[in-house]
């Protein structure tokens, strides 16, 4: 059964100490990271959280002896321990480990090159003692970068991740910035590689990640960290995102690298954050901030745009500045004090905001959410051997990793009230029920009851108008087909009422298990799926073989009858629908009015019967 994930948890407590840091007794944290390795002594006065530059990244920490056995130190270089225990020293502080997975600081026995006896499953087993390390140490921990810089940028074959997972990567500027001895790991196939769905990658890898760490940190708020976000590769990043949650990973914070803000404008800074959050629909952290500049001015007003919106947006649950003081950075002219204690106009501007504006920072990424496993959509797990109608997908939970189903669309585009309120695309038919509007990477999961172990013939009931369409079946998380192609509608035209039945014989375990229709190939409708005992067995269930006169005959519309039909584009979205006395005057109607400005190819589809048609737009 699929384990229930916990979303996040308590919010952070705030608390008055001496010495009190910038923003103590505020709505989030404002933090900073160690110094040359170091916690400075003035660390608390301006800061209540800490992030350990490099200490706590999985190459600092994890090694190998002579004989291939893991070993950790956790009390190393920029030691990640006593990042910890400053944060635990006072009430108000806060800690994030940063990182678990990463393409670039990892050890070295993962390298290809450096350890040619390195495989994937040795890959995997050092993962989870890392993993495992980490949670022995650190059982507690409040904040988690679980993975760093997987955005995948470029062709999806020939591109590059931004970091080198799986091959030195090459940064904003083509050089690499990664160890070109390294040769790459398998990092990426031993936690469930990357697959590549139209062209989009899945990112599977990353989600296997996120699902350890919440295995581990039930009440951590996880969060995925990379660059470049706010500039050149935001739309990827947000695709990436997305791409997760619809898949389940469980992730609570998506993570702004913010190093690219220099010189940017208090419009285009808020503009593009807000985008962000609009579109991955989950809190953001601005978890490493900085300014490269040499002009006190310039470095002082762009901090002077860019804080106020972090700290008031309720939806930025903290702030991370990469480092305070000058010439002790990653980069040139980010500190934001010398050395010699002076500060920057910078921090005394930071200093005057904190002190005036302390009350006006919001948060509400802290909500408690207690998480609830799915349910099966009539109270009991459908019984295999048995038939379970498409629509009669499971009850989705609460929180991450619970949901039931994942579609493309965020409302439901069908015509019936039968799960209203999802937004799964349920259709009318003659025979009842069917679950139409298909995207590529639509999934629906169903608890089932397996009565025994053995061979089954699964049937499924479906129609397409095309012949690219497809879809496979998982249980438990494991694929047991692979992509079963739909056969497109015998009278050859672009009929969705004309359904087939496939089948193929799957493999299934005594018990109780979520098994999970995943869509391989759009633009199809599937009725119900039929289980029954054995490689030979028949499909007791007919299924129509209706044409559109005979479904009009049992919903009582004839062909001159006045009907609703829905307009689509080529990519599905709807345009808008029209009345029209039969499909043949739907069409004429779409291609000579003005009801579409564009040209191309549209769909029409009747709202009673599901029959559809191609319209070609010319004009």
């Amino acid at each position: 059964m699929k384990k229930i994930m916990t979303l996040l948890t308590a919010g952070l407590a705030a608390a008055t100490v001496s010495h009190a840091a910038l923003a103590d007794g505020g709505a989030k944290f404002l933090g900073n990271i160690t110094t040359s390795s170091q916690i400075r002594s003035d660390m608390g006065t301006y800061w209540n959280q800490l992030t350990n530059e490099n200490g706590c990244k999985w190459g600092s920490i994890h090694s190998v002896d002579a004989n291939g056995k893991s070993v950790f130190n956790f009390n190393g270089f920029d030691s990640c321990e006593n990042g910890y225990k400053w944060a635990k020293a006072a009430p108000g502080r806060t800690f994030k480990f940063h990182a678990l997975i990463w393409g670039s600081q990892k050890p070295n026995f993962l390298c290809t090159k450096k350890n040619p006896s390195i495989t994937k499953e040795k890959t995997l087993q050092y993962i989870t003692e890392w993993f495992d390390a980490v949670a022995a140490k650190f059982p507690d921990l409040e904040y988690i970068d679980v993975v760093n810089e997987a955005i995948w940028s470029g062709d999806p074959v020939k591109g590059n991740y931004h970091s080198g997972y799986s091959k030195p990567a090459a940064g904003a500027e083509g050089i690499s910035t990664d160890d070109p001895e390294c040769g790459g790991t398998y990092i990426v196939q031993a936690l469930g590689g990357d697959d590549i769905v139209n062209n989009k990658h899945q990112y599977n890898f990353v989600k296997k990640a996120f699902e350890m760490a919440r295995e581990r940190w039930p009440k951590a708020k996880l969060i995925y960290n990379d660059y470049n976000t706010l500039s050149w590769q935001m739309n990827e990043g947000i695709e990436m995102v997305q791409t997760l949650l619809k898949n389940g990973a469980p992730i609570d914070f998506y993570g702004q690298q913010a190093h690219d803000c220099k010189g940017m404008d208090k419009s285009t800074f808020e503009s593009r954050m807000t985008k962000i959050h609009d579109a991955v629909g989950i809190p953001l952290l601005v978890s490493e901030y900085d300014i490269g500049e040499a002009d006190d001015t310039k470095q002082k007003n762009d901090y002077a745009n860019q804080i106020p919106f972090m700290w008031e947006t309720p939806w930025i649950g903290g702030i991370t500045i990469w480092g305070y003081i000058n010439g002790a950075t990653w980069a040139a002219n980010t500190g934001i004090m010398e050395k010699d204690g002076r500060k920057r106009p910078a921090f005394t501007w930071l200093e005057e905001y904190f002190k005036n504006n302390l009350a006006k920072g919001q948060n509400n990424t802290g909500t408690v959410v207690e998480p609830e496993p799915q349910t099966p959509f009539k109270g009991t797990a459908a019984v295999i051997p048995g038939k379970i109608e498409a629509e009669d997908f499971d009850n989705p939970g609460v929180g991450y990793g619970n949901n039931s189903y994942s579609t493309a669309e965020s409302s439901n585009k069908g015509d019936s009230d039968y799960r209203k309120g999802t937004s799964v695309s349920i259709y009318k038919k003659a025979t009842g029920n069917v679950i139409g509007y298909n995207n590529e990477g639509n999934w629906y999961e169903y608890t089932v009851n397996v009565a025994e172990t053995g061979s089954y013939t699964m049937f499924a009931a479906v129609a397409a108008a095309g012949s690219t369409s497809s879809f496979k079946l998982s249980v438990d998380g494991e694929d047991i087909t692979k992509a079963i192609a739909v056969p497109a509608a015998a009278s050859g035209e672009d009929n969705y009422s004309d359904y087939n039945k496939v089948s193929t014989v799957v493999n299934l375990t005594k018990g109780e298990h979520i098994l999970r229709l995943t869509v391989t190939g759009a633009w199809f409708d599937i009725d119900y799926l039929n289980f029954e005992a054995g490689e030979n067995a028949k499909d007791p269930y007919e299924i129509e073989k209706t044409d559109p006169a005979a479904i009009a005959g049992k919903v009582q519309m004839g062909v001159n009858v006045r009907a609703d039909y829905d307009v689509f584009d080529m990519q599905g979205a709807f345009m808008g629908r029209l009345t029209a006395y039969g499909m043949e005057q739907a069409v004429q109607t779409v291609k000579s009015s003005n009801f579409l400005k564009a040209k191309g190819v549209y769909y029409v589809r009747a709202k009673a019967t599901g029959m559809v048609q191609t319209v070609t737009v010319s004009k």
